[in-house]
């Protein structure tokens, strides 16, 4: 498994199950504090940067999937993107185009604009994948998430 693949990413950031909070802000700030330490990360910019993005246009995507990230990337080369996958306790608005409540959060940091979109494109081919959308739904464990990930990346490259 690639560092740099979404498999990689995933097992870097982490999977978040039952998490407090009714609003975008509550549940990312929580995110955020749940996040492993990585060098030269500081939450509180994170969180911030994250909060600003939300401000210029919601990140709800529709069909209960929320992608927030930062506007611009805030780690450097030498540091490690990662994606947190976050299940709320209760599904929450998050001004989605379809109206739907989130269900579950991609908290997404880059190095680059371009690993981001790479980033988000396979994130955004995933969740249309009745397989990984029954997962998602479900909160399925994180091995079981990656795994599915995992086998999904490998066959783009087959």
């Amino acid at each position: 498994m690639s560092k740099d693949s979404l498999a990689g990413l995933v097992a870097r950031g982490g999977v978040y199950h039952g998490l407090t909070g009714s609003y975008p802000s509550e549940i990312l700030s929580n995110v955020i504090n749940l996040l492993p330490a990585f060098p030269s990360f500081m939450p509180e910019a994170l969180l911030q940067a994250v909060m600003e993005r939300e401000a210029i246009m919601p990140t709800g995507i529709g069909r209960g999937i929320a992608l927030p990230h930062p506007r611009t990337p805030l780690l450097k080369e030498t540091d490690s993107p990662f994606v947190a996958i976050n299940f709320p306790a209760e599904p929450i608005d998050w001004n989605t185009p379809d109206g739907s409540k989130v269900h579950t959060i991609f908290l997404i940091v880059s190095i680059s604009s371009k690993q981001h979109l790479n980033v988000l494109s396979r994130i955004n081919f995933l969740c249309q994948q009745e397989y990984f959308q029954s997962l998602i739904k479900s909160q399925a464990r994180k091995e079981e998430i990656i795994t599915a990930i995992r086998e999904t990346e490998a066959s783009w490259a087959g």
